[in-house]
């Protein structure tokens, strides 16, 4: 069975809402929309207060190369235009609405009908994924449209799509092969025509054996889609891994995938794709799992783009007495979060919520030199000495040992004995890092 050959971990899966169908989760009575949800710059707000506003109205214009337009996941009044803690931590321009009823926009098809003919050409498919702010749903959040313009002089031969789902605990990705599979595999071929590509693989770990075998069953009726069924091991869904799995290319250093001719994408994202350019649905809402071993009732819910953190929480039974940590997303590469009144963003996977005895750290000792994070390292790199000079403020050392080559995937801080909090530096010497090389750019 296939995987990647370099590095890799075996963490506790601990799929405890795998078999938990989607449920749509009620409005909340206010919403919180950061403005900027995408790795690129801020969208800029195009509501005023006092504005009433319809589901998948925009409300922030993405007005940069690298940046997504954000649209109003719910019917309502604004009643201001401030800051919120978001996942991060950090204070972020957000649109404060009150939920009132729930008045879409008429030009969105809601109908639950399954459109399976693609009539959009190349060019009106990235410009309508633009104009409805869909971006990967992976974790990154990178605008999708800005992927599908494949640069002057590269070609694009394959689509991968990630059906990995290789971070703990989460089961979102799962569900939605499970449940929205027509409609995904409609997306990829939508996405397939965008590219100019003739062959899709959708890569799933074989610890999901029922989303493979009815995926296979739906590929008969979509012409140039293959099902990959990979090896169970983290992180597989690192694009960079999924590529060498898949079809056995490694993408250079300090480059990106259209480099060995491949473009990926999650499977939110294709099925994001499908609703925007066969329903003209913009990205308001996605699939989030909220799991914990002391959760009542692991589930995974369809949530409106805005939803405060506790509001999930509560829908999953309440915040257990034993909690000693609230992350968003995994426990490898999740971050955890300082306000349960945190909003879902597009780029939110999980809750999972730990209890007190398993998210204290361990204590830190010295580094007895094992190597164990140097095998474990997906990337080939030497966590312990980009660690140490990034404690040691050695950034351009750092640069030089393509610390900006690390996916923070967490694999090194995972098997080391001594406790070292070795993801810890790593994203604090590629933030410093990256600050560095964006600065020698200006000049």
């Amino acid at each position: 069975m296939k995987t990647f050959t370099l590095g890799g971990v075996h963490p506790e899966e601990n799929k405890l809402s795998a078999d938990k169908i989607i449920e749509v989760l009620p409005l909340p009575e206010k919403v919180y929309v950061p403005v900027s949800q995408s790795l690129g710059a801020p969208s800029k707000v195009v509501v005023e207060k006092g504005a009433m506003v319809k589901t998948g109205q925009l409300i922030a214009k993405g007005e940069s190369f690298i940046s997504a337009n954000v649209h109003s996941p719910v019917s309502g009044k604004v009643v201001k235009v401030d800051d919120v803690i978001d996942s991060s931590g950090y204070k972020r321009q957000a649109v404060f609405i009150d939920v009132i009823g729930d008045e879409w926009e008429e030009s969105i098809d809601r109908s639950p009908e399954i459109v399976s003919e693609i009539t959009a050409d190349r060019d009106t498919i990235i410009k309508k994924i633009n104009a409805l702010g869909v971006v990967g749903l992976g974790g990154a959040t990178f605008p999708s449209h800005v992927k599908l313009m494949v640069p002057d002089g590269k070609k694009a031969e394959y689509l991968l799509i990630n059906g990995v789902e290789c971070e703990p605990y989460l089961t979102a990705d799962h569900r939605l092969m499970l449940e929205k599979g027509e409609e995904m595999l409609i997306g990829i071929s939508i996405l397939k025509k965008a590219l100019g590509v003739s062959k899709a693989f959708i890569g799933i770990e074989s610890n999901k054996p029922d989303a493979i075998e009815h995926l296979k069953r739906l590929c008969a009726n979509h012409q140039g889609i293959d099902v990959i069924p990979l090896k169970v091991k983290y992180p597989q869904g690192g694009e960079k891994q999924l590529i060498k799995a898949v079809v056995n290319r490694e993408v250079p250093s300090g480059k990106l995938p259209i480099e060995v001719g491949c473009v990926v994408n999650n499977v939110g994202t294709a099925l994001a794709v499908y609703e925007a350019i066969q329903k003209n649905k913009p990205l308001i809402e996605r699939i989030v799992t909220v799991t914990g071993k002391s959760v009542a009732k692991p589930s995974n819910f369809m949530v409106r783009i805005g939803t405060p953190v506790s509001t999930l929480i509560e829908a999953a039974g309440g915040l257990p007495e034993n909690t000693g940590k609230v992350i968003s997303g995994g426990p490898m590469m999740g971050k955890a979060l300082t306000s349960l009144e945190a909003p879902v963003v597009k780029g939110t996977s999980g809750i999972l919520i730990m209890p007190a005895e398993e998210s204290k750290r361990t204590q830190v000792l010295n580094c007895i030199r094992c190597g164990r994070c140097i095998t474990a390292c997906p990337m080939g790199l030497e966590p312990v000495l980009l660690a140490q000079l990034s404690e040691n403020l050695l950034f351009e050392r750092a640069e030089a040992e393509r610390i900006m080559d690390c996916i923070e995937c967490g694999s090194c801080h995972y098997t080391c004995p001594a406790g070292r909090p070795l993801l810890d530096y790593l994203r604090l010497g590629k933030n410093k890092t990256g600050l560095l090389i964006r600065n020698r750019v200006k000049k």
